[in-house]
Order: structure tokens, then C-alpha cells, then sequence
């Protein structure tokens, strides 16, 4: 291995007593008993991009926790081998127990910090018991509050206040101890007690015999937004603030088939006329769903007041075809090449084809039409670069800020389509070469993992639950009911043969369901992608942008969740397509690195050092004040997010280790 990075931070551990410096290796230690509290901040520490070696409870044959498996000597230097240690509670082996004792003796000789990921209120981890003025039960719809030491400390982040989730009011989603701080205590999150008087803790600090303790007295699972909320701070905590790893929040909306017409849901066949499997409708006299001028101008001034840009997937040449067959003028291209320069472009194909197999659609569901030979027959690379090259020079030439890096084909074509399509059209990677095509989009809910194309990089991308053949509320609303109720309600029954799928209770009101129940869910699902630091984005269509403009509800409701959640040192970032896919290739790189153990990263004193393969990016967090060690001086460290400063980082020139000083 040849090392890429030497990376220098860190302060002395606090209250270590070694009797010279001690090496703490940045790296976690998780004990997991198997509960959704531990799995769930395990799982923060990985998207983090944080090393950590989990010890499973329910193995027999487990490593035992004892001094030689914690600590040891390196080059006659005491070396503490993790930084930090999450456990199920305060004491999993045992009070008093061997395992419990060397591991107490270990944070007490290093100053490393453990986390309670989930134990009940009681003296042992400095709280009265909830019968001395404090309270149990569920959480679920109570609000929360950051205290004035969280805000100081590991959750700054955070705006203040946040409330617990209460998704099925007849479900307890979340169990709590909500009790009184004992002396060497400090509360980060608190709430009213209910039924009582004053505040008691659910996530706190308790520093006693020389240790520190992050206790949490409340459950929670991974995807619950209240842990979403805590899970950067707690892991700050657990690192004290220096660590491998980064993580932003981000949020992206392509909006696909700009220029072009969408064609519209049958509320009385339901399904879509012209499309080929809706039985009894070729699609003629149904009007389709395209913006208009007005749109165009209301989506430029949408964005101008709530501070976001959306990128435009843009079908140039449905639009060449739309303005010929309406006279030779087109008000909507128009006004939004009025605007260009406020939106980003990103090449969708000239006319939106089937970039895959030739599609036989004499049956249902369509099949690949076959050669003479009975092999499958394919677009050609020809028409697919001729395709994303005519798409591409229309822009320049209309001054558009396109990126010919960037493509998504029409409904993800030439990629693989299972059942029918199990491979990538062979073509495809020949026409993406031929064009420059370095980042090709894909359905995260087909493909969530990243993958080459030839030479280009898949960038997986959410689907929006807002249809694209839908321009009213009503009409989304039927949809929904159909695909979402049972066959006695009316509805498909896909949601009864689905496992991964429910039916709804009832049908959704046409007049209120997309209001009242589709977009807080969908609002919802989109911001848990963005509390997971998941760079991917999200897309709908510029159907949603047209008549009752049914995307702007959504996006809305996420932004201003968001902007009420989150300190102003932590904004809502949101880069576009080229620049997400580089994220998810870094990140996979990263963790494939740790993954082969061919990361070392340590601290001794204010000093760091990590070594990783040649080449690889390495993320780093840091406080604020961190410099950058170059051959002559310093320069700062990378870019403030979130109280931190963090970057994915190389050496400096001429150099071959990276060294950051701490403040």
C-alpha cells in the first residue's frame, strides 16, 4: 500500500494517564446487542464514512473485551485502538463484570467517550428515577428542545425545538424516560415533563470516575426523524469532534420532460390513453399536460423566493415538434430561455425515445422484438449519440449553461429494464463515449447502488411519488387511490400482492388527498433522504410544474421543515447532477477502502495521521480553527458545515503525507 495522506489533528486525550502521549487509532468500537438503537447509529457512523469494528452480544464465539484487545504499544507508545465506544446501555457485560471493568479502565485511562444508546432512567447514569418528578411513556407527536449546552456543544446544529414522530396515532412509535439530572450531569435534549412540572433529559452527558457518558433514554430506529435529527450530533460527541468522514445535507429536484408535452391519466379507465396498455384508448382527443409561459414564469419566481434551483431535464426536440404542430411560436420555450440562466440544464435526449431494446408492444407487458437470429434487437449506438449530441447542440446554441457530461435518458432507457431488458443495451456505452458522457442517470428504486456504463458512472436518482400524467390534484388523488386501495375499495390491489407495499385505510378524497395525505408523505420521505446525508436526488416531471403546479407543495413543505430544523451554519446544499455523482463515487471508494482495511488513522497529542491507498480522496472532519500543513506555512482547512469544518482532502502539493493542526 502506498500511503496518499498523513492527516494531523486532535488534542491530547483529556484525562489520560499514560505517563507519555498515548496514539488514540480514529476508529469506533461498537458492541451490538442487536437492537434498532445500535444498528441505527452504527449505521450513521458508516454513511458517516467512520471506521468502527462491531463486537455482536449474540455470537459465542465473540472477541472478549479485555485490556490487550483495547490497548497496546506501538514503538514502545501506549496506543488506545478506538476513540470511541457505542454500547447497547451503560453496562452490557455485567455490572462489576471482567469485560465491563477493562473496558471502564480503558475510557478512564484514554478519556475515550461511550455512548448509552438506549438505557432507562436511574442514578447509575446520573438521572433520578421518573417516580421522583420525572415520567414514562410515549413520545410520539411531544416536542423536543436542544438546550442551551447542546446548542453550545455537539448540537449546534440544530435549530432548537423538533417534535417526535406520530405517523399511526394507534402505533407507539417511540418509548421514552424523561427524568431529572443528578449532579455531573448536563442535558443536551430535554422536554416538559408531562403531567408534572419542570424539564427532564432524554439525551445527555454524564461525567463521573473519570469517564464521560452520552445516555439516551428514549427508543428509536434508523429511519425515525427525531434520531435523523440527533444522529450527527451524538456521533460529534462520540469523536469528540475529530474524526475520518463528512457529511452535508443536500436536496435536488430534476424535473424531466421540459419542452415537452406529458401525457394524461384516464380517471374513468384507469390508466393512461396512448399509452400501449391501456385498453381502448390511443390517447386522440386527450389533452396532454405541458407547461405554459405562465408557468415557466411562475417557476423563475418560485425559485428567486425560496432560495432553490431546480434543474430542468430538457427535451429539446419535443418541443421543436410541439411548436410546429401549433403554428410555428412557442410562448413556453420562450419564456424559459427568458430565464435560462436561472435554472440548470441537464441534456434528457432530443426526442425522449426507447434507448434499449426495440419494444414489441403487441402484448402486455411489452417484450424486446427479436433479430432473424433470435437475438434481441437494440437502438443503435448511432440514434442514441445522435440523440444526446442533437440535444446537446440545441442548447448551445440557445446559450443554455448545459454540461454535456450529464444525460438521463427517457425512462432511464438503455440501461437494463427487468424483467424484459436484463441487460444494458451494448450500444449504450459506445454512445456515451462518443458524446462525453461521464454521468448517466438511474432509478434508485431499481439500481440504488452506483456502476459504470463503459467509461460513465450511474447516478441513481429518487422517484418522486407525484405521477408524471397527472395535472391536477384530483387527478393525482385518483391515481393514488387506484394503485394505493384495495380491490373492495375500488382500487388495482397492487397493494395487496405487493409485500413491500400497504393499502391505504380508505380512498383519499379527490378534492383534499393530495393536499391533506400525499404531500406531507411525500415531504417526508424526501427529507428522511435528506437527514440521512443522502446525496442522490429526487425527480418528477414538468407535468407537476403545469396546471395545478403540484410539485411546488412538496418541495415547499421540505424546505421549510428544513429551514426550521437547522441552524444557519447548516444550510441545505444542492449540487448538481455532475457533482452528486462524484460525491457517490467517492463515497463508495471510501468505504471500499475501509472495507479492506487499507485506512490507518491515529491521533498523538494535536496530531493525526492517516494513511490510505495512492489516490484515494480522504474525508475528514475537523474543528473550526483546523489548518492545513504545507511545505512553507499553513492554510485553512476545508469548508465550515454544520459548527465543523470538513473537505475531502489530498496532500498538499509536494508532499506525501496531508497534515492538519487542531486549534
Amino acid at each position: 500500500m502506498t500511503a496518499a495522506g498523513m492527516i494531523t489533528a486532535g488534542a491530547a486525550a483529556p484525562g489520560a494517564a499514560a505517563a507519555e502521549t498515548p496514539r488514540i487509532d480514529l476508529k469506533v468500537l461498537v458492541v451490538d446487542n442487536g437492537d434498532s438503537p445500535v444498528k441505527a447509529v452504527t449505521a450513521q457512523l458508516r454513511s458517516t464514512g467512520i471506521p468502527y469494528t462491531t463486537i455482536d452480544l449474540n455470537d459465542s464465539g465473540r472477541p472478549r473485551i479485555t485490556a490487550a484487545f483495547l490497548s497496546d504499544t506501538v514503538n514502545g507508545r501506549p496506543r488506545a485502538k478506538y476513540q470511541g465506544v457505542v454500547l447497547p446501555n451503560e453496562a452490557p457485560f455485567g455490572t462489576d463484570s471482567a469485560e465491563q471493568t477493562a473496558l471502564e479502565t480503558y475510557e478512564r485511562t484514554y478519556g475515550i467517550p461511550q455512548v448509552d444508546a438506549y438505557t432507562w432512567a436511574h442514578p447509575g447514569v446520573g438521572l433520578d428515577y421518573t417516580s421522583e418528578g420525572g415520567w414514562a411513556g410515549t413520545l410520539d407527536g411531544r416536542e423536543a428542545s436542544v438546550t442551551a449546552a447542546g446548542k453550545a456543544g455537539s448540537f449546534g446544529y440544530l435549530d432548537g425545538a423538533f417534535r417526535f414522530e406520530d405517523g399511526a396515532p394507534a402505533v407507539q412509535e417511540s418509548y421514552g424516560y424523561v427524568a431529572r439530572p443528578r449532579t455531573g450531569f448536563t442535558s443536551y435534549v430535554d422536554i416538559p415533563v408531562p403531567g408534572g412540572t419542570g424539564r427532564g433529559s432524554l439525551v445527555g452527558e454524564y461525567a463521573h470516575d473519570g469517564r464521560r457518558e452520552l445516555v439516551v433514554t428514549f427508543a428509536y430506529n434508523n429511519n425515525q426523524q427525531q434520531f435523523r435529527l440527533l444522529a450527527r450530533g451524538i456521533v460529534e460527541w462520540l469523536t469528540q469532534g475529530v474524526h475520518l468522514g463528512q457529511t452535508r445535507n443536500s436536496f435536488a429536484v430534476h424535473v424531466d420532460d421540459v419542452f415537452a408535452p406529458d401525457s394524461r391519466w384516464d380517471t374513468e379507465r384507469n390508466c393512461t390513453p396512448g399509452d400501449f396498455d391501456c385498453a381502448g384508448g390511443d390517447g386522440e382527443g386527450t389533452a396532454p399536460i405541458r407547461m405554459t409561459a405562465d408557468d415557466a414564469a411562475y417557476a423563475a419566481q418560485w425559485q428567486r423566493e425560496h432560495g432553490f434551483t431546480m434543474d430542468m431535464v430538457f427535451n429539446a426536440g419535443s418541443g421543436e415538434e410541439w411548436k410546429a404542430e401549433h403554428g410555428g411560436t412557442d410562448a413556453l420555450t420562450t419564456r424559459l430561455l427568458a430565464d435560462k440562466a436561472q435554472y440548470r440544464w441537464v441534456n434528457h435526449t432530443y426526442t425522449h425515445p426507447f434507448l434499449g431494446c426495440v419494444q414489441d408492444t403487441s402484448s402486455v407487458p411489452w417484450s424486446c422484438a427479436k433479430n432473424a437470429d433470435g437475438s434481441t434487437k437494440y437502438m443503435s449506438r448511432a440514434e442514441i449519440a445522435a440523440q444526446i449530441r442533437d440535444n446537446h447542440n440545441w442548447a448551445v446554441n440557445k446559450g443554455l449553461p448545459v454540461d454535456r457530461t450529464e444525460l438521463v435518458t427517457g425512462e432511464h432507457s438503455g440501461l437494463k429494464t427487468l424483467p424484459q431488458q436484463p441487460d444494458d443495451n451494448p450500444s449504450l456505452a459506445g454512445a456515451l463515449a462518443d458524446t462525453g458522457v461521464k454521468w448517466i442517470a438511474s432509478d434508485n428504486s431499481r439500481e440504488p447502488e452506483q456502476r459504470k456504463v463503459g467509461n460513465a458512472l450511474t447516478v441513481p436518482r429518487h422517484p418522486m411519488n407525484v405521477y408524471y400524467n397527472v395535472g391536477t390534484a384530483a387527478e393525482m388523488a385518483d391515481e393514488y387511490n387506484w394503485v394505493y386501495t384495495s380491490r373492495a375499495d375500488g382500487g388495482s390491489g397492487v397493494c395487496e400482492d405487493n409485500p413491500t407495499s400497504t393499502c391505504l385505510d380508505e380512498p383519499l378524497d379527490p378534492a383534499t388527498g393530495y393536499a391533506e395525505h400525499i404531500v406531507p408523505q411525500e415531504a417526508r420521505t424526501a427529507l428522511g433522504h435528506v437527514l440521512a446525508g443522502d446525496p442522490r436526488p429526487h425527480y418528477a416531471h414538468q407535468a407537476n410544474l403545469a396546471e395545478d403546479r403540484l410539485l411546488y407543495p412538496v418541495m415547499e413543505k421540505v424546505l421549510a421543515d428544513y429551514r426550521a430544523l437547522f441552524a444557519d451554519n447548516t444550510p441545505l446544499e444542492n449540487p448538481r447532477h455532475s457533482a452528486i455523482g462524484t460525491e457517490v463515487q467517492r463515497r463508495a471508494a471510501w468505504q471500499t477502502a475501509l472495507t479492506d482495511n487499507r485506512v490507518t488513522a491515529y491521533r498523538i497529542g494535536d496530531t493525526v495521521t492517516v494513511t490510505a491507498p495512492s489516490g484515494t480522496q480522504i474525508p475528514v472532519t475537523a474543528p473550526e480553527g483546523t489548518k492545513k500543513q504545507l511545505v512553507l506555512g499553513t492554510s485553512a482547512f476545508g469548508t465550515p458545515y454544520a459548527g465543523a469544518r470538513s473537505a475531502w482532502t489530498t496532500p498538499a502539493a509536494l508532499q506525501s503525507a496531508l497534515t492538519l493542526k487542531l486549534p
